[in-house]
């Protein structure tokens, strides 16, 4: 048979080298328009075709989402979303309903937990043959959307009785492409104290992703595809171990995903920003625990190593990976939040900015307070202090933690955890 009728005999198969292509070369640095072109003819050849098609056709306009999402353009993913919901089968509905959340989320919307897929879907075609009410796969990754915006919302109980309807499968975590799911569970764990039992699934989902092909998951977009949910698990399953006051773990855990950040999206990207806060917090947690104002870091690794340095303009002159002593004191520590900052494009103290939308808040006003008060133990940046630490609570806008109980870690009954998939802390 002539390969390209057999390739055109094959919807699905086509559609996903064409969204292979298109992701893969969607990488900073390069322009996603010829990408999307491609996208948009293949779903266009597509539409209305006969077996297949439909699921081609969602795989296609998923990765449209995502390629938006990629380049800045939250709006007009969401819009792709939608449009998503109306023409492709149930699992690609749930996919393009949990990225929207996850959009949602990640732009500090408020969400009522009686949301579901079939709202963005017509009444005319709620009625198809496979519901995804009756997929426990997918019924898992609305329960577990639904849970996230109920700990975001500070409703711990609802959120206990939406992960409570889906841990048994979470448990499975590796089937269906239900990680993203597995990770919010992970998250609400780790949110109401429960560390042991977050420790074993973060370490389940984390084995699940390194064996699994993320170019081959076409069930997910925007900030839920899988390469996001690896950095999240990464990024997370690192702050418990500081949580926990296992610092050198945390170090590696939170340097792998300050990488994963960087190759993924670009050093200058706000999840950068998003990682670096985590990473000044564990250093901040790390003094507060041995009691010092300065850390000393036995055996830096090797990535971490350059790019402390360069935030602190020292030499970039080193050699690979090798024991030292690298001294942290509480400057290294500003540099780190200044940077976040800086990749976050935080508003100026002085703008007007607070009172705005602003994206990001969550982390810029926990970064700016996790400066504050580092500035106000320094007799000569104390009014500097107080202007941010003012800033920060006034721009504080967390349902589940007030900012100070978010900047005090006193025990595992309410730690602080930030969500690099949404950008939000809970």
């Amino acid at each position: 048979m002539n390969p390209i009728r057999s390739a055109l005999a094959q919807p699905e198969s086509v559609a996903a080298e064409m969204v292979r292509y298109a992701l893969g070369g969607a990488r900073p640095g390069s322009s996603p328009d010829e990408a999307m072109r491609i996208l948009e003819q293949g779903a266009s050849n597509l539409q209305g075709g006969g077996e297949g098609c439909g699921e081609a056709v969602g795989m296609l306009m998923l990765a449209m989402s995502t390629l938006l999402y990629r380049s800045g353009r939250r709006q007009e993913a969401m819009e792709k979303l939608k449009a998503t919901n109306q023409v492709a089968p149930a699992a690609f509905r749930v996919a393009a309903w949990e990225a929207t959340m996850g959009l949602c989320m990640e732009a500090g919307q408020v969400i009522n937990t009686s949301v579901s897929p079939d709202d963005l879907v017509d009444l005319s075609i709620k009625d198809d043959n496979i519901k995804w009410s009756d997929q426990g796969h997918l019924k898992c990754r609305v329960n577990a959307i639904k849970g996230l915006i109920a700990l975001l919302n500070g409703e711990t109980e609802s959120a206990q009785l939406f992960f409570d309807g889906c841990k048994d499968l979470c448990a499975g975590v590796g089937n269906k492409q239900t990680e993203n799911a597995v990770l919010s569970y992970c998250e609400y764990l780790h949110c109401v104290g429960d560390f042991p039992l977050a420790t074993q699934m973060y370490e389940r989902v984390l084995e699940a992703l390194t064996m699994e092909d993320m170019s081959g998951n076409f069930l997910a977009a925007c900030n839920m595809v899988p390469e996001e949910v690896s950095l999240g698990a990464t990024c997370s399953y690192g702050q418990l171990l500081s949580h926990s006051g296992k610092f050198s773990e945390a170090e590696d855990y939170l340097t792998r995903a300050l990488k994963k950040a960087e190759d993924q999206f670009g050093a200058n990207h706000p999840k950068v920003g998003i990682v670096l806060t985590c990473v000044a917090r564990m250093y901040k947690l790390k003094a507060k625990a041995e009691g010092s104002s300065s850390i000393m870091v036995q055996e830096v690794s090797k990535y971490l190593i350059p790019v402390l340095l360069a935030l602190l303009s020292i030499s970039r002159n080193y050699n690979g990976l090798v024991p030292l002593i690298f001294s942290f004191n509480d400057e290294t520590i500003h540099g780190l939040y200044r940077k976040a900052l800086e990749v976050l494009r935080a508003p100026a103290i002085n703008s007007e900015g607070v009172s705005k939308q602003m994206d990001w808040r969550d982390i810029i006003s926990l970064a700016r307070g996790e400066y504050a008060e580092l500035l106000l133990i320094q007799s000569n940046r104390k009014a500097e202090g107080e202007r941010m630490k003012e800033w920060a609570e006034h721009a504080w806008r967390n349902s589940r933690l007030t900012l100070a109980q978010a900047l005090e870690f006193s025990g595992p009954s309410k730690p602080t955890v930030v969500d690099t998939r949404i950008g939000r802390v809970m």
